[in-house]
């Protein structure tokens, strides 16, 4: 017992000891509240602001002894009270100096106010492009995977799936600019100088087919370039022409005579609600016309087909339709600038109906490069595929930036899907 209670001892000695030594450390160190200020309870922002202004001219001294800057001197005495006495700011921050706010001021108008001097075309830009942005929006800036696609979609606007690019959608230039000087590249923005933006945004230009490669885009020549879309929106007169119409007391209860029906259905995501049975018969309902429209076509071919035109379907039956599939998997890639099937249209590159067979550079109304347009000949399966393997290296000028297909297999399942559609 004697023991613990001389342990006990010594402890309660320790304690004490330390909240003596503590309380002597607050007592000459921390400065004491004004008797005014205790009444409030606590200390409260204005409390603290009239404790700073009175340490302010202290601190003046210290800063102007410290830089030899009376001017700056006077800032920091600045911060802590105003001309009309203490207790009137917080004491928080300084005015921005020159420089500070011209690297803040980076934005651009669409009519070309605040661009930098420099410049650049979309040869430069192409290997700018391909170093700090194909990463994300690909060698032809067709987007990879969920990253944003910059260029194709072109008529696209009014398709139920449009494609919004910087050739179909964005209507100011001045906006790609400023985006690229101001976040890009991902990671690490504002680190391109002025030439290299310049370059970059022409490049993107270059690749949705509004200016040649040889274009040298800079603040002298930014508005001679026209926007496809620059037409394409419309002041906002809502407010002026519909807010009466909805804008009235709300229906709280009965709104609605009948209940809601489902009248379409996602077609991206499946989202639309299942009851039970439904999915069933949406699905059958889906295959009959496809059913019978595939029934009408082959009877169609069996009574209209000379018999010369045999072997040729006998070829087009003979493809895998496994090896298709997987063509149409990757022909994914090509889909931003390519497109096959009834209606495809030209966009950034050609349409591809009937590419196998088809004379090289001769499609109507396309603008090819110099070297595709002169290179005569016909796309056979062989010289497709060295193109697709490397269409930069097979064909010298190309204006195809795409890096190319690495596996013969995507090569050979990516032919069997173009040699699907016809001509």
């Amino acid at each position: 017992m004697s023991k613990s209670l001389n342990l006990f001892g010594g402890v309660s000695a320790g304690v004490i000891a330390m909240l003596l030594a503590g309380y002597n450390f607050a007592d000459r160190n921390i400065a004491k509240v004004p008797a005014d200020l205790q009444k409030l309870g606590a200390l409260s922002p204005n409390a603290l602001a009239a404790l700073e202004a009175e340490k302010a001219p202290a601190k003046a001294e210290v800063a102007d002894a410290t830089t030899g800057d009376a001017a700056r001197g006077g800032l920091v005495a600045a911060a802590y009270a105003d001309e009309g006495g203490a207790g009137k700011n917080f004491g928080l921050g300084r005015v921005a100096m020159p420089e500070e706010i011209a690297a803040w001021d980076v934005d651009v108008r669409p009519d070309g106010t605040g661009l930098p001097d420099g410049s650049g075309n979309a040869f430069d830009g192409e290997e700018i492009f391909e170093e700090n942005c194909a990463s994300c929006h690909g060698s032809f800036a067709e987007g990879v995977d969920n990253w944003p696609k910059l260029a194709g979609g072109d008529g696209s606007l009014a398709d139920e799936d449009p494609l919004k690019t910087v050739g179909s959608y964005w209507p100011y230039l001045s906006t790609v600019f400023d985006y690229v000087n101001r976040s890009m590249p991902f990671g690490n923005a504002q680190s391109l100088s002025a030439d290299e933006v310049y370059a970059i945004t022409a490049y993107i230009l270059y690749s949705n087919d509004i200016i040649d490669d040889e274009f040298e885009l800079s603040k002298e020549t930014f508005l001679d370039v026209e926007m496809p879309n620059a037409g394409g929106f419309i002041v906002d007169d809502r407010a002026e022409t519909e807010y009466t119409i909805w804008r009235t007391e709300p229906c709280m209860e009965n709104c609605k005579d009948a209940q809601p029906e489902i009248t379409m259905r996602a077609t991206v995501l499946d989202v639309t609600p299942e009851e039970e049975g439904m999915e069933e018969d949406h699905a059958a309902a889906e295959a009959a016309p496809a059913q019978e429209a595939a029934a009408v076509e082959v009877a169609a071919a069996a009574e209209e087909a000379p018999a010369e035109e045999a072997p040729a379907e006998v070829a087009v039956a003979a493809l895998d339709p496994a090896m298709v599939k997987a063509g149409e998997k990757v022909f994914k890639k090509c889909k931003a600038c390519h497109q096959v099937g009834e209606g495809a249209k030209n966009r950034s590159g050609p349409h591809l109906n009937g590419v196998v067979g088809r004379a090289i550079g001769s499609i109507d109304g396309f603008k090819y490069s110099g070297t595709m347009a002169d290179m005569g000949g016909e796309w056979t399966e062989e010289k497709l595929a060295e193109f697709l393997a490397d269409p930069r290296g097979s064909v010298k000028g190309t204006r195809m930036a795409f890096a190319g297909l690495k596996k013969s297999d995507d090569i050979a399942a990516v032919t069997a899907y173009l040699k699907s559609f016809d001509p």
